[in-house]
């Protein structure tokens, strides 16, 4: 009995453990989170984004421009099919050229622009 009580007494521990190890990561992995989405970075993720999936519109996303992301998701999908993919094709010009006004910014310049200045489109 006395065993018994000694293995789950040491489970509960480990357990315990466990649990904090956990909550330390997460907290970790949440500031490294914060430090890798800042303004500076997300330029060089939206305009990578934008050059290789540009015709989806995920860069738009990142950059917090929901209703441009959908008119470029649905153009590409709906009126994709609809011009046998000419639409589609488009759509990843435009986010190649996107993904290259982006990149060739400087820092300051793309965030009074696209975050503070909140222009959407080029």
């Amino acid at each position: 009995m006395s065993d018994e009580k000694s293995l789950e007494d040491n489970l509960k521990d480990k357990a315990k453990e466990f649990t904090e190890e956990a909550k330390e990561s997460a907290s970790e992995f949440t500031e490294n989170a914060k430090e890798t989405f800042t303004d500076s970075n997300k330029k060089i993720i939206a305009g990578v984004l934008a050059i290789l999936l540009g015709g989806l519109g995920i860069h738009k996303f990142v950059l917090g421009y929901t209703k441009e992301g959908i008119i470029i998701l649905v153009i590409t999908c709906i009126l994709g099919v609809l011009t046998c993919g000419f639409a589609g094709w488009l759509m990843c010009v435009l986010g190649l050229i996107e993904g290259i006004v982006y990149l060739t910014k400087s820092d300051e310049e793309f965030y009074n622009t696209y975050q503070v200045g909140n222009k959407p489109w080029f």
